[in-house]
């Protein structure tokens, strides 16, 4: 396995190079010393980080301002989804139940995507959720075109802001702020962005559900029922989490009365970040590793150097026994069949019982989502792209409370810490 050098490991740790020899002095964690230097284990330095996170060290002196020392800087109050006992409920409802067809208002199922971002958009379940798919705005033939002049390495976040952007020039109504409306608007900027994207397979069929027009998007493997199911299910799981750090962005954009075009771009903006939407692309390249003959041990290593935050698709905080969406998604991918869903499961689980026996971490929906990537041959930041719709919607429920409060609320007081004024004008002077 590829191992840390001091500096890397101190930088896991957040701190000092003094500090983590000062560790390894009391016998907290180990090292190993060659012609090159100190080098750390991975995932002792990993399982390290995670139990000083669990048991802060007692903090002396006075106590230090809200949100300086990692704790919430507030509570902000949602409708929209709780975390509560390991598991992620949207509006009273679990998101499992959602995916397996058991969720359901007024004896309606809300069993896929398009039937709960209009249910958490709009407040009513139709009687035949099925039959109505997220329309698609009939100038996202302006979007395409804004696609068109990306460079075709442009990146997820690139594409799917420039969508974002072309959509909201040709929405007339995206400065109504009218309940009613902002949702109708909502609506039409999910189908629209979906259907904005490239296809890398046949063209879907204009009136399929959200997951259907977005496969051709993520892969060219065939779109068959049940592996549509899949992804169906991945974006159920994404809408929301509570108040993530793209949500917050978002939230604060709607604060300041920002159309909900801007309020999802504030959310990509957060998202596309290597401790947030984009980790799933670290995941399935480890998983890419092994699943081409390279040892657990050497890709979890190689992954955990390559990104600097531990081992990516493990360790949701919130979840101190397992992310129940990482278990979900991937038992719903555990029902096919398919030879190259076998094999990417297989390659996840070697990784997982690796990365559990060493550090106690479990995996993270980020995992889930990197195995469902490698199964299709989906591109690296196609999670991100799942991720980014499916969270969109979350986003825009979000806007639409956030409306209906006082504006500008969300804006916190800086406790400033920089030099003195007064000592800065005294220096000036002297040089003078």
């Amino acid at each position: 396995m590829d191992r840390l050098t001091a500096a890397q490991a101190a930088a896991r740790l957040g701190v000092r190079t003094e500090t983590l020899y000062a560790y390894v002095s009391r016998g907290l964690i180990s090292r190993e010393r060659d012609g090159r230097g100190s080098s750390f284990d991975v995932l002792e330095v990993e399982r390290f980080a995670r139990s000083r996170r669990r048991k802060p060290e007692a903090v002396r002196g006075p106590a230090p301002a809200a949100g300086s020392d990692g704790s919430p800087l507030g509570v902000i109050d949602t409708d929209v989804a709780l975390i509560d006992d390991g598991e992620l409920w949207y509006r009273g409802i679990p998101v499992t139940d959602l995916v397996f067809g058991e969720g359901d208002v007024d004896g309606a199922s809300l069993g896929r995507f398009d039937a709960v971002v209009r249910w958490l958009l709009e407040g009513t379940v139709r009687p035949d959720p099925d039959a109505e798919p997220l329309p698609s705005p009939g100038t996202v033939s302006y979007a395409r075109r804004a696609l068109d002049v990306l460079p075709s390495e442009a990146p997820a976040f690139s594409r799917l802001l420039s969508a974002v952007s072309a959509l909201a020039a040709t929405d007339p109504e995206r400065f109504d702020f009218a309940p009613p409306t902002v949702a109708r608007v909502a609506v039409r900027l999910i189908g629209g962005l979906t259907d904005a994207l490239p296809l890398l397979g046949p063209a879907p069929a204009p009136h399929e559900p959200v997951a259907g027009r977005l496969w051709p998007r993520l892969t060219a493997a065939a779109a068959a029922p049940d592996r549509v199911a899949v992804l169906d299910a991945a974006l159920v799981l994404l809408v929301d989490h509570d108040m993530a750090a793209s949500t917050v962005a978002a939230r604060a954009a709607a604060s300041a009365r920002a159309h909900p075009y801007a309020v999802v771009a504030a959310g990509l903006g957060a998202l596309d970040s290597a401790l947030h939407g984009a980790v799933s692309g670290e995941a399935v390249r480890m998983l890419r590793e092994v699943a081409a003959g390279a040892e657990p041990a050497t890709a979890v290593g190689t992954a955990a150097r390559r990104g600097g935050s531990g081992v990516p698709g493990f360790g949701q905080p919130l979840y101190p026994d397992g992310d129940p969406r990482a278990r979900t998604l991937l038992s719903v991918l555990g029902e096919l069949s398919d030879p190259a869903v076998v094999r990417a499961r297989e390659a996840a689980e070697s990784v997982s019982g690796l990365v559990r026996s060493r550090t106690g971490l479990r995996p993270s929906i980020d995992l889930a989502l990197a195995t469902m990537m490698l199964a299709w041959d989906m591109p690296d930041d196609a999670g991100e792209t799942v991720f980014a719709i499916a969270r969109s919607a979350g986003w825009c429920a979000h806007a639409l409370d956030e409306y209906g409060r006082t504006p500008l609320r969300l804006r916190p007081r800086g406790r400033y810490t920089g030099p003195d004024p007064a000592d800065v004008q005294r220096a000036v002077s002297r040089a003078r």
